[in-house]
């Protein structure tokens, strides 16, 4: 059964995503994100260690890597490698966006770690720094069998017999026509890129530090680096400074809260960072357009609409 996703959740304080339907004995859930739907059009920056297949059914949508973005019209696909950080937000904001998504760990195709097909034909795509992502365009005539073929992906029911064969095998044939298509990238040799660690580890600090006061001194001595260093990183991996990512990171908590629970605009002022229920007022309303209790009744009223 596809999930439909209107928000993601995160393991701990970090931003790696917690999946809450994997399970150990078959590693892959199915959901149909529609961004349209989700807090400002936008799933914030994090990553998993699974991979992420996915076709857009409809609208289009931007991802967002350190190597840059993508944008995703309706009918083009692609995968998101893993561990690598992303983003997505709408490219047209009010037109109804879902994108399918097979999610799944790379043994699901390739087996037991270190086994010849692991090693061969998995393994070169999931330990390649440099491949954030493989873009698949109908526009590009070697494309189009493997998007028709991650389209009728899609149609494969759990209630079908022998479910999970079906879909491993259709799987298994889409990843190896991925990995023909990567070959190229895969070529480049680079080394580990150690900026990715660091990224992570000021993410992590920040998620876990938001509501205090957050000099980026204390950000960058979280990853053991140089100011100067911590600048150059959030440029380069998260195009941002470090100082902008902490006050959107604040910003999205306050809205999830506004949107997601009964908590007063005192409460959410100090557990955001952002000073007396004043301050935050101001500071919401310069950035949002509408004042907090606008925002609550806004999203509030929108949720009991959808559960009608």
């Amino acid at each position: 059964m596809r999930k439909k996703v209107h928000h993601i959740e995160y393991r701990n304080e970090s931003k790696e995503e917690l999946l809450p339907d994997f399970s150990p004995d078959f590693p892959y859930i199915s959901s149909c994100t529609e961004l349209d739907q989700c807090l400002e059009g936008i799933i914030p920056w994090h990553w998993h260690k699974e991979v992420e297949l996915f076709y857009m059914e409809s609208g289009s949508l931007e991802y967002y890597t350190p190597g840059g973005v993508l944008v995703f019209p309706a009918g083009s696909g692609g995968l998101i490698n893993s561990n690598v950080l992303h983003m997505t937000k709408i490219h047209e904001k009010g037109r109804p966006v879902a994108q399918l998504l097979h999610i799944f760990d790379p043994s699901l195709v390739g087996g037991r770690q270190g086994s010849r097909i692991e090693q061969k034909y998995v393994a070169p795509i999931v330990t390649s720094s440099q491949l954030e992502a493989i873009p698949l365009s109908p526009d590009v005539p070697e494309h189009g069998p493997v998007l028709e073929a991650l389209r009728r992906s899609f149609q494969i029911s759990d209630s079908e017999y022998a479910y999970e064969i079906r879909l491993r095998s259709a799987l298994s044939a889409i990843w190896s026509d991925l990995l023909a298509l990567a070959e190229p990238m895969l070529r480049e040799k680079t080394g580990h890129d150690k900026a990715n660690d660091q990224i992570k580890a000021m993410m992590i600090y920040i998620h876990e530090h938001f509501s205090e006061k957050l000099p980026v001194a204390r950000i960058a001595a979280s990853a053991y680096i140089s100011e100067r260093e911590c600048y150059r990183i959030f440029h380069d991996c998260l195009h941002t400074t470090p100082a902008e990512y902490l006050r959107s990171y604040r910003q999205q908590t306050a809205c999830h809260l506004l949107a997601e629970s009964q908590e007063s605009l005192t409460f959410i002022a100090h557990a955001c960072g952002l000073g007396n229920s004043s301050n935050f007022g101001k500071i919401f309303k310069e950035q949002m357009d509408c004042t907090p209790s606008e925002y609550r009744r806004k999203w509030q009223d929108h949720d009991m609409h959808g559960q009608e």
